[in-house]
């Protein structure tokens, strides 16, 4: 596989980072559908605005997440810098986005509802996205599952095959697994938001963290390249935090909408 896609004045683009970028295009698409099927409740250009702050730091907080937990892969801070060819965690990802969120809602002074109502509109784009980003993993070799036979790897399609033989040896392609599920999830919460309640503000957020959590606790299981905390892998632990999270909120979002 070769992980760059073009060169640009003789600088290589990895597949990476262009990936990235047509998820972020094809998120952008949702969310103004979804804005346009809001009945008013959700301005696109709101959205659009909380973008400009989350997205730099969603980059910076998947990055940061990243080299906490693969520190001794790195020799120069300039190396920790350098993300084109991967090494970005989407849960640092998430908290970084997070944090640009708290802070555009601060400035532009929105109550919680509207921002909850906007996240809404955006999970599922942001689903979608992370099933798109998946094949810069693909491109990389990396994010892989551990050693399969050629008869489980044959069911696959070719391209599959051969991006999953790596020095000899075929690999789950746990990337693959992960963006199917997804788009799966993309499609629920797709529905889902179009049979929300007024007053449910946050729930397609919250069955997003739990429907996304349960799979990648499951793939990461095969994953062979895990960031592990305190010899778990921590990925499997905040999807367990983010089930439990999302459980409690749907049902208390649920009842505060019905006593409204």
């Amino acid at each position: 596989m070769d992980p760059v896609a073009f060169r640009l004045f003789g600088t290589p683009i990895m597949w990476y980072g262009v990936l990235i970028t047509i998820g972020v295009l094809v998120a952008f698409v949702v969310v103004y559908f979804n804005a346009k099927r809001s009945a008013g409740k959700v301005s696109f250009d709101d959205v659009t605005d909380a973008f400009l702050y989350a997205f730099p730091l969603a980059l910076i907080g998947a990055r940061v997440y990243y080299v906490i937990f693969e520190l001794d892969q790195y020799d120069t801070f300039m190396e920790m810098l350098d993300f084109r060819s991967g090494g970005l965690a989407i849960h640092g990802g998430l908290i970084g986005a997070a944090l640009g969120v708290f802070i555009y809602k601060l400035i532009k002074k929105k109550n919680m509802a509207q921002i909850l109502d906007m996240a809404d509109a955006a999970a599922p784009a942001i689903i979608l996205a992370q099933a798109i980003g998946r094949w810069g993993n693909f491109m990389n070799q990396e994010a892989h599952g551990g050693p399969v036979t050629e008869a489980f790897i044959s069911k696959f399609p070719e391209f599959i095959q051969n991006g999953m033989l790596i020095n000899g040896t075929y690999y789950h392609p746990t990337f693959l697994y992960e963006s199917i599920w997804n788009v799966l999830v993309f499609i629920v919460l797709m529905i889902w938001f179009g049979k929300k309640k007024e007053k449910e503000h946050g729930i397609i957020l919250y069955a997003y963290m739990i429907l996304y959590s349960i799979g990648r606790f499951y793939i990461e299981g095969l994953r062979t390249d895990s960031l592990m905390f305190l010899g778990m892998r921590q990925a499997q632990l905040i999807s367990l935090v983010a089930i439990f999270f999302g459980v409690i909120m749907i049902y208390v979002t649920k009842k505060r909408a019905r006593n409204a």
